[in-house]
């Protein structure tokens, strides 16, 4: 399971919500850059030959509740157009994450989390705002799950899907 190459962690999100945002991916990406499917990046670049990584992805899973997002509104990202997504528990899981990675991490990813789900990128602005405006016209703001983690391998473009923790429910003591 370990690389050389730096890994990738996302969210996992339900199936049904995932198939949504892929399908808009595939319908407004450029095809010559679309390598992925639809993700919610949590870090960019994590040393894929460090066993705590994903030991502590393994131990933080275990330990995390599934989790809802709300999708709260479509924003312009200069070039393209996301899915800017809310959820406190999320925010705390990335802080969490980077206090016990911090020697590993990159700039970028040692940032406060701004989740999102990116549908375009790298095409013209004013394409970009004719998305971002055709979207936001009667868009209602809904709800995602957040299930788990998504572990990557960055392949210099594509991406190789290397494991997937489910978020399993802390039970509670019985009375």
């Amino acid at each position: 399971m370990f690389t050389e190459n730096p890994v990738i962690l996302t969210l996992k999100i339900n199936a049904e919500a995932a198939a949504y945002f892929t399908d808009l991916r595939r319908q407004n990406f450029p095809a010559e850059r679309n390598y992925l499917d639809a993700h919610l990046t949590l870090f960019h670049h994590l040393p894929g030959n460090q066993p705590a990584v994903f030991e502590w992805i393994k131990t933080v899973s275990a330990q995390t509740r599934p989790m809802m997002l709300q999708v709260a509104q479509v924003v312009s990202i200069g070039a393209g157009v996301a899915f800017k997504l809310e959820c406190e528990a999320l925010k705390k899981l990335h802080k969490n994450m980077q206090q016990q990675w911090q020697q590993w991490l990159t700039p970028q990813d040692r940032q406060a989390i701004w989740p999102h789900i990116t549908i375009q990128n790298k095409v013209k602005r004013e394409v970009a705002i004719g998305l971002q405006q055709k979207l936001s016209a009667g868009f209602e703001p809904f709800e995602v799950e957040g299930l788990g983690l998504n572990v990557f391998e960055y392949l210099n473009g594509p991406w190789n899907l290397l494991e997937t923790t489910d978020f399993m429910p802390i039970k509670e003591a019985s009375a």
